[in-house]
């Protein structure tokens, strides 16, 4: 009796399939069909990508290896510990990073005399079979995204877009930040960067003049820079040039596929007598860890710098799932590691 005054009638209820594979696997398509489209699939969590887990592993990630077929289609996986539990934390980086056809001890070649434009990295980006990146700045984004249908070629983007910054008030860029004719000495270049500095720091030549009490070159990627910032300006640690021995610079990694080796390089000249370390929320097995450890030894050692037999590391310890259930552990996880980076 669905109809009131009406005779009793058949009432059916439906429900669409909840299919990422069915979605992306369309969009996959949509893309191979339509390269001067920017496609973009989202997912809601990040881990809603496992129930695509075939289409990244059989065509995403080798199409063009097996098929000689460019796809620039582009994933955005919201990624970023706030304490919902295990499902709703990773959108499983350590995964993407672990496809990725990178040799970690191979420097790529990059053409220093068009350093100031940001070197020439088409051939570092075409050698790869994907690109995968974690943004942390609204303009950063913008250009991310600008460049992935700029060029003349095309490959798969993957990115990390952690929810928690979409009402961050500090995640935020000037609108000089997007402007090709903008001439602002404070801006870090006005297109995507690979690698942000730290927020002292200006100089953008191959070889910048060594800064000096500097104890720890802190190196991350994705949103849990805000809280190390946040905890390193509370602490007073801040790395510019005038300040007190101790000082921590804070060096975001933007894009983690293709590696920024030159950058990073241009970071341990800048920071010579630092300690460098690498910080991440995610468990030690899980994250980036795995994956810049060894590219961050083959930086160290091309600089001549000491190469510790383990890259030095802040966060999570190993664990079989993502991230804690438990609101108050999470908290505690957090605050945690916060410390350990900042710690003497």
């Amino acid at each position: 009796h669905v109809y009131a005054g009406q005779a009793p009638g058949q009432f059916t209820v439906s429900n669409s399939s909840l299919s990422e594979f069915g979605v992306l696997g369309f969009e996959l398509g949509y893309a191979l069909e339509n390269p001067n489209a920017l496609v973009l699939w989202e997912a809601q969590f990040g881990d809603f990508a496992n129930g695509a887990q075939v289409i990244f592993d059989q065509f995403l990630s080798s199409g063009e290896a097996k098929w000689l077929r460019q796809n620039g289609l582009t994933v955005l996986l919201p990624h970023g510990y706030d304490g919902q539990g295990p499902e709703h934390s990773s959108a499983r980086l350590e995964r993407f990073l672990q496809m990725s056809d990178e040799n970690p001890y191979v420097l790529p070649e990059v053409d220093a005399s068009q350093w100031a434009v940001g070197g020439h990295l088409g051939a570092q980006i075409q050698s790869a079979n994907w690109q995968v990146a974690n943004v942390t700045t609204p303009a950063n984004y913008f250009h991310l995204l600008r460049r992935q249908l700029h060029r003349q070629f095309r490959k798969p983007l993957v990115v990390m877009a952690p929810k928690n910054l979409l009402r961050h008030p500090a995640a935020r860029s000037d609108l000089a930040e997007f402007d090709d004719d903008a001439d602002d000495p404070h801006i870090q270049g006005v297109r995507f960067k690979r690698l942000i500095m730290d927020a002292s720091a200006s100089d953008r030549s191959p070889h910048p003049p060594p800064v000096p009490g500097v104890r720890r070159l802190v190196l991350c990627s994705g949103k849990v820079y805000y809280e190390l910032a946040a905890a390193r300006d509370k602490a007073g640690l801040d790395a510019g040039e005038a300040s007190a021995p101790g000082g921590v610079a804070i060096v975001r990694l933007e894009q983690l596929v293709p590696f920024p080796f030159d950058l990073v390089m241009r970071e341990l000249r800048r920071y010579p007598a630092a300690e460098v370390m690498w910080v991440q929320e995610e468990p030690m097995n899980q994250g980036a860890y795995a994956h810049v450890a060894p590219r961050l030894k083959t930086c160290m050692q091309a600089e001549g710098r000491s190469v510790p037999h383990q890259i030095p590391y802040a966060g999570r310890g190993t664990s079989a799932a993502t991230a804690t259930g438990f609101a108050e552990v999470h908290a505690r996880e957090q605050a945690q590691l916060v410390a350990d980076a900042l710690a003497p």
